[in-house]
């Protein structure tokens, strides 16, 4: 019996790792908890990109869009509930404009990936990455005439934060992937019935 890592889908999504149903709720958890170890971690780094990858890849649109906001909630919320954030009119403003760009690149991610033939599933979540990284950095990016924090676009502060999603990418397809092969929630069985 061979075992095949991400295996394509005739349903379009290219992560499975529990039951269609159960799969929002499954993102959530998955990607609340991710948020809150790499909020400690990074604070204004948190690997929006790769968490918008993973919802896109495992969910609808509307779904994916309502766990990434989610977990920039518990980001926020770790953020100046936690570690202090200043309570100002622009820390405040770039909170919002960190959440809509983690929106626009999950849209971007669930388009990316539609549009994507479904074989060679890892390279097309890479793909995703990289359309969805672009599309979060360019939203951020567009703010800063308004609110400052150009020279946090350098060539390698930009570089930096996008090997830390490509790396947080593998880490929660690694994640969904044990989540798969060990079913905790019965998925292999209730197929086959």
């Amino acid at each position: 019996m061979t075992v095949t890592i991400l295996p394509p889908h005739a349903d379009g999504f290219r992560l499975q790792p529990v039951a269609q149903r159960l799969a929002p709720m499954f993102g959530f958890a998955l990607l609340t908890v991710s948020c809150a170890l790499a909020s400690f971690a990074f604070a204004c780094a948190t690997p929006f990109a790769a968490f918008a990858v993973v919802a896109a890849a495992m969910m609808q649109l509307r779904p994916a869009l309502l766990v990434v906001t989610g977990a920039w909630l518990v980001n926020q919320i770790i953020g100046f509930g936690v570690l202090h954030y200043p309570v100002d009119g622009s820390t405040i403003a770039w909170g919002f404009i960190i959440g809509a760009a983690a929106l626009v690149a999950t849209a971007v991610s669930s388009s990316v990936l539609r549009a994507l033939p479904q074989g060679r599933t890892p390279l097309m979540l890479a793909i995703a990455l990289v359309a969805a990284y672009a599309a979060y950095e360019l939203a951020l990016l567009a703010a800063t005439p308004f609110l400052g924090g150009e020279g946090a676009f350098t060539a390698a502060i930009v570089t930096r934060i996008g090997l830390t999603s490509a790396a947080w990418l593998a880490g929660l397809v690694a994640a969904c992937e044990i989540v798969r092969l060990v079913d905790p929630f019965g998925r292999k069985g209730a197929m086959s019935a």
